[in-house]
This record gives structure tokens, sequence and C-alpha cells, in this order.
């Protein structure tokens, strides 16, 4: 599939925006611009409200069964076309082709889940405490149009959590995509078109994200909001958002402790958590990244993990064989140099990778930091790129005492042998999933969300749909 100029799409119809404006798309293995995308205006936004406003009308209107069968069509297509998005989505964000492959067939897993999830929205019946003859019951309905904003790292998956949920509930939903990566939400949005969604249940514009998100938040049709990204900017957009009293889930960065005990299978522990670190280039918000490792197996682990990433096959992502693939931007890999420095600076020892590869397209080794001190920057802020940092402790507290230290709740790793260790971890590591001798495995059946400053909601699991939900109270007395 050649890579195309990206479109916006409102009531319908694939549209350029009223004024023309666009914006351009680069390949990040090669620098090159492959495409342009339409950028909204608030012409183009007004006409997006009016449309989400009526498709919420006539998709709140159908029943559970229908709405399921149209978004079951929708996963089969997305499964039947995943080889030509993942080419699209592999060409604009950079990731391996297997991985860019998989995301779509995920996002066919995710909007089966939530079809289904959608014919189990219940209500309930509560006795009256005064009169056998009044009927009370409890009554779930949609809350109306919402607003997504998503970003460019899991340009399907990110979006398709948030649509999964929402339709499933009944509501309809205006989504604001990653300008750097267009297409492939693109593809999930025409998915759904092809399999007879409605007009105006689900709309799709890029732009200039400030402007879009000032305008939709307070706007009256919007009645709820839904963001993926940085917690800088998920906090104003909270704040935002309260002003206007609209309801808000938000997913948000993290900075996930991996705590290999001293009794952990460390062939294990390096093998999950390093796939784990690597996937898309470390640019993962639920990514391992400071590595708590017990001084009796620190320099073991360190060793192989460093072996691990020098293995790494990093290369074009559409190339034979490539294990990872380049940066989204430039500005990750500006990013990653600073990191680099400040921690080599402050005494961290590299054990692998720390450099850029070449000069054309966005390529940074995979890179281990060894006896890391605490107050390395890469130790306190989100690296979101392909390092991992590793430091020793020497008891279980003094390890729970570092993964809780940072305002992040999002993920986190453990890897022991013992029952009574990761129940302890189970119960005192201050994250909103946890994985245990394993690699992160998110499936739509249970909760994704963080705690503390990595945001609140959930966008799987029956909690999701619950964020789309009014719950009413209604009694009838007989008369």
């Amino acid at each position: 599939m050649t890579y195309p100029n990206t479109k916006l799409f409102i009531n319908g119809e694939w549209q350029d925006a009223a004024d023309g404006r666009t914006l351009a798309v680069h390949n990040p293995a090669t620098g090159q611009e492959i495409g342009r995308v339409a950028h909204a205006s608030k012409v183009d936004l007004d006409r997006a409200l009016d449309a989400a406003q009526k498709g919420f009308l006539t998709w709140r209107d159908m029943t559970a069964a229908d709405r399921s069968k149209v978004m079951r069509k929708a996963a089969g297509l997305m499964r039947e076309r995943a080889e030509a998005i993942g080419r699209l989505l592999t060409q604009e964000q950079g990731k391996p082709l297997v991985e860019a492959k998989g995301e779509a067939m995920a996002a066919a897993d995710i909007i089966e889940w939530f079809a289904d999830e959608g014919m189990r929205v219940y209500g309930r019946l509560v006795p009256s405490r005064w009169n056998l003859a009044v009927r009370q019951m409890v009554v779930k309905d949609p809350v109306g149009p919402v607003a997504a904003f998503t970003p460019w790292n899991f340009p399907i998956n990110q979006v398709v959590r948030k649509v999964g949920a929402a339709l499933a509930a009944g509501c309809s939903m205006l989504v604001k995509a990653p300008e750097e990566t267009p297409a492939g939400p693109a593809e999930l949005i025409r998915a759904f078109q092809d399999a007879g969604l409605p007009p105006g249940v689900l709309g799709l514009v890029y732009g200039d994200p400030a402007e879009i998100s000032s305008y939709l938040i307070p706007h009256p049709v919007i009645r709820k909001i839904t963001f993926t990204g940085s917690t800088p900017v998920g906090k104003q957009l909270a704040a935002m958002a309260g002003q206007h009293m609209k309801r808000v889930t938000m997913e948000l960065g993290g900075h996930a402790p991996v705590i290999v005990c001293d009794d952990a299978d460390i062939a294990l522990a390096v093998k999950s958590a390093g796939a784990a670190k690597f996937r898309n280039a470390g640019q993962v918000c639920i990514s391992p990244t400071r590595f708590l490792v017990h001084e009796s197996v620190r320099e073991e682990f360190a060793s192989l993990l460093a072996k691990q990433a020098q293995a790494l096959k990093v290369g074009d992502g559409l190339a034979e064989g490539t294990q990872m693939g380049p940066l989204a931007n430039p500005r990750r890999v500006t990013a990653m140099a600073e990191f680099m420095k400040d921690a080599v600076e402050k005494g961290a020892k590299v054990l692998a990778g720390g450099e850029r590869i070449g000069t054309a397209g966005n390529f940074w080794q995979p890179t281990i930091l060894d006896e890391v001190p605490l107050q390395a920057k890469v130790f306190n802020d989100e690296p979101f790129g392909p390092v991992a940092a590793i430091r020793a402790f020497k008891t279980m507290d003094e390890a729970i005492a570092e993964a809780n230290r940072l305002s992040f709740g999002l993920a986190g790793y453990a890897f022991t042998k013992s029952l009574k260790n990761a129940d302890l971890l189970t119960r005192r590591v201050e994250v909103g999933m946890l994985w245990v001798n394993m690699p992160a495995m998110p499936s739509a059946e249970m909760p994704f969300g963080g705690v503390k400053d990595s945001g609140y909601g959930s966008e799987g699991g029956p909690e999701a749909l619950e964020a789309y939900l009014n719950a009413r109270a209604v009694a009838i007395a007989n008369v």
C-alpha cells in the first residue's frame, strides 16, 4: 500500500480541511517527507461537532446487539487489512513491521471484546424500603459525545481502546489523532466506516493540538474527555475539563520500576524485561525503565542485559530481520543524547550503546547504563527511548521505597521465585499495573491505567465502559 495523504473524517466522509491547510508527514527511518495530513480549522471542528451530536443520537438508540454487529465487522476488516495497515504504520512511526502488524491485529481483538462487553451493560432493581408498590431502578445511559486525544507511539492501539469502549457504551467520539502518524488511525476509522457505522458516530481530525483541545474540551456538545500522553499536558487538559464539569479519563506518563530479587530467574528476567524495554524503541508508556537489581545478582543481570542489547538488529522497520526501528522523531534523538550526557557526568557506566546510529533517520543504539546514581536525570524523568538504567539494592524495603519514590504510578515489573516477595510487591508497589515474572501483556479484559501522576480511569476491562456511562436512579410508584 502506497503511503497516502490523510484527510479529515467528518460526518461519514473523507475530506480536505476547509481552508486547504496540510502538514508534512516524515518517515523516521529516512527523515524524508512521505505524505501530507489535513490540518483542521474551527470551521472543520464545528462541522465535526455537529456530526458527533447527530451521530450520538442515532447510535444511542440502536440496540447493543446491533452496535455489536457493526463493531465485530470492523474487527474482521482490521484483521484482513493488518498487513497493509502495518506497512503504513511502520513508514510513519518506525516500529518493525511485525510490531506494526501486531498492533493492527490487537486492535481487532480489542474491538471484539468491547463489542461483546457492550451487551453486558446492566442496570439493577433495588427493593423499596417504604412501599412494595414502588419499583426502583438504576439505569445506565451513554454519557454523550466524547473527545479523544491520542499520541504517536501506538497510533492505532491508543485510539482503539478509547473507540472500543465509547462505541460499546453507545457514545459517539471525535478523535484528535497524532499529526506525525496519521495514516494508521485513519485506517482504523475506515474499517468502522466500511463496517457500516452510521455517519457522525466517529470523527477524525488533525491539526494544532493546543488549538483543537482548547476548542473541543469546553464545547457544550462534548460530554467526556479521554487523553493519552504526557503528565504535564494531561494535567492541563484535566484542569480545563474540570472547569467545564467534563468527565475525564487520563492515561499519562510512567517511569516503570523493575525489581529483580536475589532469588529471581535471571535468564527469564533478562529475556522478559529486555524484550519489553526495546519494544517500539522504548517509546512505550509502560516500558521498564528503572532496573532495581539485588546487589548479589546485579553484575550478572547487567552483563546479560548488555549482551542482549548489543545483539539487537536496529534498522528500517520494513527491512527483513529488524528488531528495533528508529525513534519516531528527531526530538527523541536529542532527548536520548541529553539523558546519556547527564548520566555519564554523574557517574553511570555505559555497558552497551549510548550513541546515535548514523546521520540519516532517527536511530539510537539500544543502551544499558549501570551503577546509575539516583540524582541522574534518567532515574527521575521518563526517557521514552531505548535506555535501561540499572542500580543495586540491598533490601526489599529499599527497592520498594525507590519504586514508589517518584510521582509516577503506571506500570511495574518484578522477578522473584518467592510467593512471599510476590505478595509483598503486589500490596506495596504503587502502580496501576504490575507484571511479575513476565513482560507486559495487556489485554482488553484487564484494566489499563495508572495511579498518582500517571492518571486515573481505565482503558481496559469492564471498568473502561463505566467511564462512558451515566448511572441514573429511577423510581416508579404504581398508582
